[in-house]
């Protein structure tokens, strides 16, 4: 027994991330509401003392509200995905994400792509830029067998975009399945770009598309449809397999940790 002031989220701070997604949202939830000692206890009443492990609670702060949103999926696949909202408390600027906020959205399309409805054996994991390669590391390692990683470095140009020389393309089986991670779906047509460019490299393939961060087209970031996402129509037209999609946001988008490109 000791007098010193702990909170539940100190006492198992060491195994917060391994705990089920459920009870990690349930301590997000938990509120203070007093600053005083409850009495005989020792410990912060609800809304507990200065100092205390509030961070650990609030480290979701950005993500807002969470809904289910039906996308493109594979025949017989599970179209509905569970998709956090990203809102902005400063309109007309970028949001700028923590890595938290980075790691809990690719942990999302990592249970989605888990919850596909069937096994995906995939024979390579593209990432676009920086930012859509540090999630095809991590999504490779934790759901893909540290399948093999290819890199797509994108530049603007003129009339679009073109790749880099540095780009990597991996050798892969005949007809292989690919998996496609990018940061966020806007107006710009890249996503086609690339599935057109990855379909002449790779032919045959099947495409997967995993994004981080899709805009929506009005200001309720929870979206009735597919529909109303900004690059829906152009995530159709590229004919994906499946589409995965960690977070809805709203104009002028979402900034990675880092200013990752």
């Amino acid at each position: 027994m000791t007098d010193e002031e702990i909170t539940p989220a100190d006492l198992i701070a060491e195994s917060y991330e391994r705990l089920p997604i459920e009870d990690q949202l349930a301590l997000k939830s938990y509120k203070k509401t007093t600053d005083s000692i409850r009495p005989g206890t020792g410990l912060p009443d609800v809304k507990g003392a200065k100092g205390s492990s509030s961070a650990q609670i609030s480290k979701y702060d950005q993500v807002g509200s969470e809904f289910i949103l039906s996308a493109p999926t594979i025949e017989y696949g599970n179209s509905e995905l569970d998709v956090l909202t990203l809102p902005n408390p400063n309109p007309g600027r970028l949001l700028d994400l923590t890595w938290t906020t980075f790691g809990y959205g690719v942990e999302r399309l990592s249970r989605q792509i888990k919850n596909l409805g069937r096994r995906l054996d995939v024979d390579a994991c593209f990432g676009i830029n920086e930012a859509g390669l540090v999630m095809a590391t991590f999504l490779s390692s934790s759901r893909f067998s540290r399948c093999p990683i290819g890199y797509l470095r994108c530049n603007k140009v003129r009339d679009g975009i073109e790749l880099d020389a540095a780009s990597y393309f991996p050798d892969t089986k005949e007809a292989p399945t690919i998996v496609i991670c990018d940061f966020e779906v806007k107006h710009a047509d890249v996503i086609g770009y690339i599935a057109r460019e990855l379909r002449t490299r790779y032919p045959k393939a099947e495409l997967y598309f995993a994004v981080f961060g899709a805009m929506t087209k009005g200001s309720d970031l929870e979206v009735g449809s597919f529909d109303d996402l900004t690059g829906a129509q152009i995530m159709r037209a590229a004919d994906f397999e499946a589409v995965f999609i960690a977070a809805t946001m709203s104009p002028p988008g979402i900034e990675p940790p880092l200013e990752l490109r």
